[in-house]
Order: C-alpha cells, then structure tokens, then sequence
C-alpha cells in the first residue's frame, strides 16, 4: 500500500508506522524508543549487539529476547564483553536467552574490543557515531514503508569505516537499521503520532 493508508490506528486510537502491528512489545519500542537519539555509549553498544543479533532474523524476534542479551552480555557492558575468552564465548553459545550463533557470539565480543579502541581515540563512542550525521538527526518525510530504504550512501560510508576499524556483522543494511533505531536517522512516517510537534529538519536527500 501507499501514502497514508499505510499508517496504522490501534485500538488506542494512535496513528504508527505499520511495521510494529498489535504486538504491545514492538508497539512500546516504536512509541518509547525507535528514532530517539541515543548519545550513551552503552546503549549505543546494545543497539550494536542486537543489531547484529537480528542479522537474517526478524527484529520482534531479537526484542523478546533482549533481556536475555542484558544478562548474557553484562549489561552490555563494553569492558566486560572484550574480555571474555573462550570459555565465556561457550557458555554464550549454550544460553537459550539468545541467538546462538557463534558468528554472532564472537561478532559481538570482538566489536567490544573495536568499540573500545573508538572510545580511546574519540574520547565516546557517541562522538564518533554521531559524527556521521553531523551531530544531528536526520529527520526524513516519507509517506510509505516503500519509501524507505534499506541502506543508504551514508550508510554505506559507514559500514566501510566500521569495518575498517574491525567491527564485524555490520553491512550497511545493518548500519542503517542502527541508524534509525538511536535517533541518528528518524523515519516515523508522516501521519505516525510520533512525528507530532517536530521539525522537518533536513530533507531524507542527506539520509
């Protein structure tokens, strides 16, 4: 569907973006936190972890299991995820409160280790990610699911940095995803309650 039939009322009489349907888990994330900018660094670790988490699985999927991550993962804390050694990685992929993967298990212990190295050398995480977009969201005005994309120039320049600087598991579908989930990027549609009192901002041409 296109244009404004794609926006979803809930029986709350709430306009939203479409992806979240009835569930009342994904419907609280879209309300309380997708499209918030994100300036903590742990958090910012999280939404990475998860990110790569979702990687060829559903996010709804991720999300249900997301306090199963807090606990396996510290609280995702940086620190103590670049120091776990096999035996940690181990009992990860044995714990049933997550993806067990090994990719993805040893994706997120080594991005530890490369988040920490941008720490060091940006003095935050946050500093470094948010240079991306200039220090400021990008606030797009798309009418359809259709008209969002997957991944995006900025994305893609990204993900090549990223990489760069040892991080794993994060193309630039996967990056863009992050993107919009810590506010750096907002994609409410027009018409989703959520868009109610703020500014256009920049054009989605910058996305």
């Amino acid at each position: 569907m296109k244009g404004m039939e794609t926006i979803l009322v809930g029986e709350d009489g709430k306009p939203r973006c479409p992806w979240c349907g009835h569930d009342p888990l994904y419907r609280r994330y879209h309300d309380e936190e997708w499209g918030v900018p994100v300036h903590d660094d742990r958090r910012l670790f999280e939404f990475l972890v998860l990110e790569g988490a979702q990687a060829g699985l559903s996010w709804i999927t991720i999300l249900k299991r997301r306090e199963g991550y807090r606990r396996a993962f510290r609280g995702f804390d940086p620190v103590a995820v670049a120091s776990f050694g096999d035996a940690e990685i181990e009992r990860l992929l044995k714990d049933p409160g997550i993806i067990r993967n090994r990719r993805k298990v040893c994706s997120a212990v080594s991005n530890a280790r490369a988040f920490l190295e941008v720490q060091e050398e940006f003095g935050s995480f946050a500093a470094y990610q948010w240079s991306w977009v200039d220090g400021e969201p990008i606030r797009n005005s798309r009418r359809s699911l259709d008209e969002i994309p997957a991944e995006t120039e900025r994305s893609r320049r990204w993900s090549k940095d990223l990489r760069k600087r040892g991080f794993t598991f994060v193309g630039p579908t996967i990056v863009y995803a992050h993107m919009q989930a810590v506010g750096m990027v907002d994609d409410h549609l027009l018409g989703c309650f959520r868009r109610k009192g703020r500014a256009q901002g920049r054009s989605r041409a910058r996305s």
